[in-house]
Order: structure tokens, then C-alpha cells, then sequence
């Protein structure tokens, strides 16, 4: 189908609009997306291509919340405030049992706690409230031993960590990120979306595959029992994602896992706050840091995903990207990432759910045709 692509490029980078303009024309359904890329701070690609989707369209960004979310706590082990190196139990005296009193904060931000969920699954209310979450986790058992392997906690990670940045702060890890982050840097991306910011907010659209993506996914491996239980697809009925993101109570308190609201505009400043600064302020984090986040923390092989080597300390790693890029996906085919040796900062939302769910296949088109640009400069 005919799709109109909108924005601007600065002087040197139409070739990743000519690149977005292809995927844009090839795709069986109008994709409602938005692409925004930063290079040193300086926005230099604002596109988005749909029917029914602005530059300044704000969705749900479904796992790139994460980023943010652990961008804050990022900045309180930067700050002293928390250690990586203590058992949270030191922390959050609940957590407790089945071996998760020797569980370090650094092992439980890179996903290696096994609370991947609760055997009966979340209810919708239940997914969209950390703090609920936290409670039901805090003495369950795992999935595994804690730090023995480590796995994506997809729903749940930003309550568990977000619930040790409570007990060490006294303050919620949405609240911090408001202060520390999002208003002082302008991004157009939240954790709890304010009222006044409803009219620009537009669901998320079902996945509308053709026939040979169907054929395509009836032939591929099933879901492993421990990727149903961490994507709460266990529970009857299996939840579904997008009503998860569209849902009004996700919206309202932005789970910290993955009910962030955003636009691509949003996701690149944030990577570009972390590592370059926006709008004259310094960058959030310092060199050391921002090479620690982006340091491998999971060696070996990822035991819900089958991915392997995957985190950092809490972001997911961008080998492809390069040795010191960290990032995150979303589900939907969202991407977020920055680089330091490039000084990219890489924001792709979508709003049709991308086929066949995570980081959409066109942003390795994307990414390419950036960072060719970027490195010839």
C-alpha cells in the first residue's frame, strides 16, 4: 500500500530517509511509525509514516519503559546510593526464601531473580500495578535459583527493581524518573501519562499479518512453558499484549516494565540525555557509568528467550550497534538505543503491531543506514 512519509532530515542524512521511505512502501499495512535519531544531541532525522499518526503521536512503547526505568537506577548507583553489590534482602527484608536472600542487586537487574511471575498469572489490573506485583513476588518462589542462570522477566522486572529503588529512596521509581529525568530534559515519554496529555495518545493497533506470515508463524516453534509463564500467556485467557498497552490503568500508572507512554522523539532524547545531554544540560550519566551499563552482566544463554549474552545492568546490549551501545526493544517493534562512539541516539516507535513481535526487522535497515551516516562523518 501507498504510505505518505512526513518530517524532516537535516543536510547529510537522506539516505536514511530514503531508507525509511522503502520499508514504509513495502509494508501490507500502514505502519504508524516514527523514527527519530540524534547525533550528538542534535536531532537530525524526525520522520513517521501512517494514516492516522503524527510526529508528536504519543502510544504505548510496551519494553523500552525498562530503559527508563533502569536509567534511574543507573543514577542511584552512580550517586552512592545504591549497591549493586548487596543482596536486595538488605533492602527489602520481604524478599526472602528459596535462595533470593542471596540474590545481589546487580544479578537481579540483569534478570537473573527466576520471579518471572506468579504461577497463575496477573490479572490486567494486577500487570499495570507494580506495586502489587512486588507484593506477590516478594516471597514466591522462583522459576530457578536466583543467580544461577537468567532470564527475561518481561512484565515484572520494573516492579522489582522499582520496589528496591522504593525501600532505599522512599520514592517510587515513576516519581523519580518525572523529576530526575523527564521534566528536567523535556522528553515525550512517560511512566503514568498525565491527563492533560490524553488527546495526543493513540493506541496501538492489532498485528494484521498476511498470509505467508501466518503460515509462517503456524510453522514456527511453539512458546517454551517459561516464555508463556514471564509473557503471561500461562493464565486463561493468555493475555493479550495489546490490550495491555491500551489499557487505562497501564496508561494511568506506567508499569515500569513495560506501560511506558512515548514518542520516538521521547526515546531518542532519552538515550541522548543518558550519554550526550539535550538542550544544553550535561549528560545524566558519567563515562564510567555509561560503560558499565552497556558491560555484559549475563553470560551465556538467556533461558526464556534463548538469547545469548543479552544484558547489561538492566539495559539489553546492541552488539550490532557496537561494543558500548545499550538500549531496549518493545514488543510492538519499537527500539530505542544509544551509542556513544557514534553519538547516536536511536528512537523507532510503532503503533501497528509489528510482525512477528519485538524489535521490528526493519530497524536493522534502519540502524544501518544511520550508523553509515554517522561514521562517515
Amino acid at each position: 500500500m501507498s504510505v505518505t512519509v512526513n518530517g524532516t532530515v537535516a543536510a547529510g542524512w537522506e539516505s536514511v530517509r530514503a531508507e525509511f521511505e522503502a520499508f514504509a512502501a513495502a509494508e501490507p499495512h500502514s505502519p504508524e511509525a516514527q523514527l527519530a535519531v540524534r547525533h550528538h544531541g542534535r536531532i537530525v532525522v524526525d520522520l513517521w509514516a501512517g494514516e492516522d499518526t503524527e510526529g508528536d503521536t504519543l502510544t504505548g512503547v510496551f519494553s523500552i519503559t525498562k530503559a527508563a526505568a533502569h536509567l534511574v537506577v543507573a543514577l542511584l548507583v552512580q550517586d552512592g546510593v545504591l549497591d549493586p553489590e548487596r543482596p536486595v534482602s538488605s533492602y527489602w527484608p520481604e524478599f526472602t526464601g528459596y535462595g533470593k536472600e542471596r540474590l545481589t542487586v546487580r544479578q537481579l537487574v540483569a534478570h537473573g531473580s527466576g520471579l518471572i511471575n506468579t504461577p497463575d498469572g496477573l490479572s490486567y489490573e494486577e500487570v499495570a500495578d507494580d506495586a502489587v506485583i512486588a507484593e506477590r513476588l516478594a516471597a514466591a518462589k522462583p522459576y530457578w535459583e536466583p543467580g544461577t542462570a537468567y532470564g527475561y522477566h518481561a512484565f515484572v522486572i520494573g516492579a522489582l527493581t522499582g520496589e528496591v529503588v522504593r525501600r532505599v529512596t522512599g520514592r517510587s521509581v515513576q516519581e523519580l524518573y518525572e523529576e530526575r529525568v523527564r521534566a528536567p530534559y523535556g522528553l515525550d515519554l512517560y511512566m503514568g501519562l498525565p491527563v492533560e496529555q490524553e488527546g495526543r495518545w493513540k493506541p496501538v493497533l492489532e498485528m494484521l499479518p498476511t498470509d505467508g506470515q501466518l503460515a509462517e508463524l503456524a510453522a514456527g516453534e511453539p512458546m517454551t512453558e517459561l516464555m508463556k509463564v514471564a509473557f503471561n500467556a500461562h493464565r486463561e485467557p493468555p493475555m493479550d499484549m495489546v490490550a495491555y498497552a491500551n489499557h487505562p490503568k497501564t496508561r494511568a500508572l506506567g508499569p515500569a516494565s513495560a506501560g511506558g507512554i512515548g514518542t520516538a522523539r521521547g526515546v531518542a532524547a532519552l538515550f541522548a540525555a543518558a550519554v550526550g545531554g539535550v538542550g544544553g544540560r550535561a549528560p545524566l550519566l558519567k563515562p564510567d557509568m555509561v560503560a558499565e551499563v552497556a558491560r555484559p552482566h549475563t553470560p551465556d544463554v538467556d533461558v526464556v528467550t534463548a538469547t545469548p549474552d543479552h544484558f547489561g545492568l538492566g539495559f539489553e546490549r546492541q552488539p550490532a550497534v557496537g561494543p558500548q551501545a545499550f538500549g531496549h526493544q518493545g514488543a510492538s517493534g519499537g527500539q530505542g538505543f544509544a551509542d556513544p562512539v557514534t553519538g547516536i541516539a536511536y528512537g523507532y516507535t510503532r503503533r501497528r503491531f509489528g510482525f512477528p513481535g519485538g524489535m521490528a526487522p526493519e530497524n536493522d535497515r534502519l540502524t544501518a543506514a544511520v550508523l553509515k551516516v554517522a561514521r562517515a562523518l
